[in-house]
């Protein structure tokens, strides 16, 4: 998909921003400007009317004393704000030079953005990249079709608390410039008058985890930064008795009635969900809002002919690394040999179905983790294979040998396996694309690999000895 950013968005939110400050800050001068009001202005545009023209120095001293330097090299002692007059207005909007550090700023975000909803478990592999000055090419293998991945990243997911100011059943009510008419999701016919500065918006929240309410429908728990928490705690404190507007991407989905002061900074959204639908909408959440909307401007479905042959290779090197490991674990340890075979078998399967359940998409680096497993999962055999070896030569009985062998090989066992996966670990953490791929097989790999070798392996043993009861067992 090619996605077109629309950065104009964002000059507008900046600019709401700033309302509540320069008017907070117009204020203090009162006796100099007079009454301040905010203009009908175009997006990205802050209009201000002051009563008293003979203040304008005054109050543009005071707007510019709140501008912040623009952090780039090409706009180094620049301010992000400039301010200009229009007769007895004051005009207010984003500098030449911070408009171009906001534009990268706002790509680079967006990309980080998809690139978390898409692959926040780390096993997509997607390419996402940056076109141009405002736009994005998202290639993202295993997804079933354009819709569901439109639907991933094309909501921009603007989570806000705001201040409900009325209701109404009157799609067409007037409102001020700084208030905002909404939609009701579950309520249809039905918009609600809100402030348009909200309360705290869906930046500050830093986790979210789909759940159900009290009458066990799906719901979506949450939870503010210690700042935001204070600021919902003093605001539901002051508000008691009022509506409090849950708004996403401009609808309304929940209006609950503040019932008492909500301290700790958590709460939950309820409304007609889906299970589906509150987990995407944890998803977004996590993954935070987009700040801007996608236009998307091209799609196109590739099948998966174009690689079929490294596919192939794949597979192959995959067979042969499995029939070798086979064959010399049959040759080299006889009857153990086959049970560790059976248990390398059950590891396959243990490997696909962690990468099932976590929606995993198999691409060639992830063969190559699997093809590596393939070797070490009968690593930790080998260690116990040949500890048992060691005991019957030490004229251990064949049962004592056994015990021996699992009981001294396991501490090697665990520090081999617990080195590869800090490697796998950190090779997540740092890395992106193919090299998370391969690192998460490669861990799941090594769990599932310590678990057949410690207990399947070993129930094979010891069914087969309590079956037999053999006076000495060849190793």
């Amino acid at each position: 998909m090619l996605a077109e950013v629309q950065v104009q968005d964002v000059y507008k939110t900046r600019m709401d921003g700033y309302w509540p400050r320069i008017r907070d800050a117009l204020r203090e001068l009162r006796d100099e400007v007079g009454a301040v009001r905010r203009q009908p202005s175009p997006d990205g545009v802050l209009r201000v009317r002051i009563e008293r023209p003979e203040g304008q120095q005054a109050a543009i001293a005071a707007i510019e004393a709140l501008a912040t330097p623009v952090v780039t090299l090409t706009g180094a002692g620049s301010s992000d704000i400039e301010v200009t007059v229009d007769g007895s207005d004051l005009v207010i909007q984003l500098s030449e030079a911070e408009r171009e550090a906001t534009d990268d700023r706002t790509l680079q975000q967006s990309l980080e953005i998809i690139r978390r909803r898409v692959d926040e478990v780390g096993t997509r592999e997607p390419t996402i990249q940056r076109q141009g000055e405002d736009r994005v090419l998202i290639q993202v293998p295993g997804i079933g079709s354009a819709a569901e991945l439109k639907s991933l990243i094309g909501q921009t997911a603007q989570l806000t608390f705001n201040r409900v100011l009325d209701t109404t059943a009157d799609a067409g009510a007037a409102v001020s410039f700084d208030q905002a008419l909404l939609p009701s999701r579950d309520e249809p016919g039905i918009f609600y008058v809100v402030d348009s500065t909200p309360v705290i918006s869906g930046e500050d929240v830093t986790d979210a985890q789909p759940s159900f309410d009290d009458q066990n429908r799906p719901a979506v728990n949450f939870r503010f930064n210690t700042s935001a928490a204070q600021v919902f705690g003093d605001y539901t404190a002051a508000n008691i008795g009022q509506l409090f507007a849950i708004v996403l991407d401009g609808e309304v989905i929940s209006a609950p009635r503040i019932q008492s002061h909500i301290p700790g900074g958590s709460g939950i959204i309820t409304g007609s969900f889906t299970v589906e639908q509150s987990t995407e909408l944890a998803v977004l959440l996590r993954a935070g809002a987009l700040p801007a909307e996608l236009t998307f401007l091209e799609e196109r479905t590739v099948g998966p002919e174009l690689g079929q042959d490294s596919i192939d290779a794949g597979k192959v090197a995959a067979v042969v690394a499995m029939v070798a490991v086979v064959v010399y674990m049959s040759a080299s340890y006889g009857l153990f040999g086959i049970f560790a075979n059976v248990a390398l078998a059950i590891n396959m399967a243990l490997i696909f179905a962690a990468l099932s359940a976590v929606g995993g998409t198999l691409t060639l680096p992830g063969i190559a983790g699997i093809v590596l497993t393939i070797g070490m999962a009968v690593d930790a055999n080998v260690l116990v294979f040949e500890r048992i070896r060691e005991e019957l030569r030490n004229q251990k009985s064949a049962a004592r040998a056994i015990e021996i062998g699992y009981e001294k090989a396991l501490s090697a066992i665990i520090d081999a396996n617990i080195t590869t996966f800090i490697t796998a670990v950190v090779l997540w953490a740092v890395g992106a694309g193919p090299v998370r791929g391969f690192a998460i097989t490669l861990g799941i790999g090594i769990i599932t690999s310590v678990f057949t070798a410690l207990f399947v392996t070993r129930l094979f043993v010891e069914l087969w000895f309590n079956w037999r009861k053999p006076k000495t067992v060849y190793v």
